[in-house]
């Protein structure tokens, strides 16, 4: 672990450093390609002015009735135009009669085995050889031929070192000021772009590292131009909204857990302990033990609510899917939650007591769907158990559950519908929440708040999915929604 964390650097310095390193690599690169150029350039610039010397010097020897006109003049002439064309010392330029004779040369004989290995065919009026002999190195020869009035007078060869052939120094200065300015300027700009990017970063880390220690409560200022830095601010504090949410239903859950945990234990401590103690005896030492019996079955529902849910959430529940006739199974799956209701239901009268109405809507087809039977239950047992507490709430004496099964283009669908008070719309978007207990259950229905989200999960476990439909002060119409699907195999 420490190995890992002394090879971290900051954002600042990872990046920059970096940058640098290409950038360098780059320039270098650059003015590697920069200074063949320049090299290049100036070579066929000094081949052009050579050109234009040996050019213009033919011209100028060139008399009229076919003769060369060589007077004392012609090497003042020669340097001059030398100095024009901004070209070295140090070269040779001769002129040869069509009998290979030397006539003229400037500032002094050429070597003699320069002159013996020019191999420029005869018949070319311009040409251009480069030679090598031994240390004295490269040359370039350049030809132009001497003709007046279409009669070859001569030839004028200039000869050049290729050492003396270089850059320009004024161009390796601009070359090596432009290279540093590019250098210091594409460092100087991502050190502020990326300064510019770590500071939002950083306040995401703070306030990350801030975050539990605050309780939830921070919130990043979202004012920022980039789009991926606005989007990380807003997902952290999305992110801390979310955390302070569900804090706050941990401590709830908590608190709900603990006294709906407690309040049965302590009915059935107190029920035994009468009949223990003979405080009560015979038919109503027996109603306490039935009253005991029942919290001992509410109690036994809750851990046992608890232990599914977590055996689904960690996989442990597996799914067992077969091809079911849908019409058939919901009316049995609804006959058999009535005959549960009339069974738990007490013997004294009274509106609480009242049997609620349910209707069941089939469609005239015969719907089947490979899926497990005894999950399906589950859920609409836990809908059909939130639709009665909705009515009881409201309509004690006029509840009504309907429950309507039909077929889309590529889901079979069943809503269960209550005309109950409806859900408020602070708590519409947290009923799928684990252990979010609406306000108007807490005081009158125990639970700990899976039955809404445990039904949503094994929908999902079932290939579809569990949500609110409507839901208004007339009523609420959740919709189980199942994917076609072949029967396995």
């Amino acid at each position: 672990m420490s190995t890992g964390n002394s090879k971290r650097q900051p954002l600042l310095r990872y990046w920059t450093t970096r940058y640098l390193i290409t950038l360098v690599v780059g320039l270098l690169l650059i003015g590697v390609l920069t200074t063949y150029w320049l090299r290049r350039s100036a070579v066929q610039r000094h081949l052009a002015g050579l050109k234009a010397l040996a050019a213009g010097t033919a011209e100028r020897v060139a008399g009229p009735g076919g003769a060369l006109r060589i007077d004392r003049n012609l090497t003042g002439e020669i340097e001059r135009s030398r100095r024009l064309l901004g070209l070295d010392t140090g070269l040779f330029l001769f002129i040869v009669t069509p009998e290979n004779r030397i006539v003229y040369s400037t500032p002094s004989h050429p070597p003699l085995a320069l002159l013996q290995q020019i191999t420029i065919p005869s018949y070319q009026e311009e040409g251009l050889q480069q030679l090598r002999i031994g240390s004295q190195g490269r040359f370039y020869i350049l030809k132009q031929t001497i003709k007046a009035e279409e009669q070859w007078l001569g030839v004028v060869y200039v000869i050049a070192p290729h050492r003396q052939i270089s850059t320009s120094p004024e161009e390796l200065d601009f070359l090596f000021f432009m290279l540093g300015s590019l250098a210091v300027l594409g460092w100087g700009v991502i050190y502020l772009l990326t300064r510019r990017l770590t500071k939002p970063l950083q306040k995401v880390a703070a306030a990350a590292r801030q975050l539990v220690e605050a309780g939830y409560q921070l919130a990043l200022d979202p004012k920022v131009r980039e789009n991926e830095i606005y989007e990380l601010i807003q997902a952290f504090n999305h992110m801390a909204a979310r955390l302070r949410q569900l804090e706050a239903l941990r401590t709830e859950l908590l608190a709900g857990v603990t006294h709906e945990l407690k309040t049965p234990v302590a009915a059935i401590s107190g029920l035994l302990q009468a009949v223990r103690d003979q405080v009560v005896t015979g038919a109503e030492a027996q109603e306490f033990l039935t009253l005991a019996l029942k919290e001992t079955t509410r109690l036994q529902k809750m851990i046992a609510d608890l232990l599914d849910f977590n055996a689904f959430i960690t996989g442990e529940l597996r799914v067992q899917k077969t091809l079911c006739p849908l019409n058939t199974l919901v009316q049995e799956i609804v006959a058999q939650w009535l005959l549960g209701q009339e069974e738990g239901r007490p013997e004294a009268g009274g509106p609480e007591t009242e049997r609620i109405k349910i209707a069941v809507h089939l469609p005239p087809e015969k719907l089947r769907i490979a899926t497990d039977p005894l999950r399906l239950r589950q859920i609409l047992y836990n809908l059909f158990n939130n639709a009665q507490q909705a009515v009881q709430q409201a309509r004690p004496t006029e509840g009504k559950i309907e429950v309507a099964l039909y077929a889309t283009a590529d889901e079979i669908r069943i809503d269960v519908a209550d005309n109950g008070p409806g859900i408020p719309p602070s708590e519409q978007e947290l009923i799928f929440e684990r252990f979010f207990r609406g306000r108007a259950k807490k005081d009158r229905v125990r639970g700990v708040g899976l039955g809404l989200p445990f039904s949503k999960i094994m929908a999902q476990a079932l290939g579809g999915d569990l949500y609110l439909k409507s839901t208004s002060p007339q009523g609420t119409t959740f919709t189980l929604a199942l994917k076609r699907q072949p029967a396995p195999p």
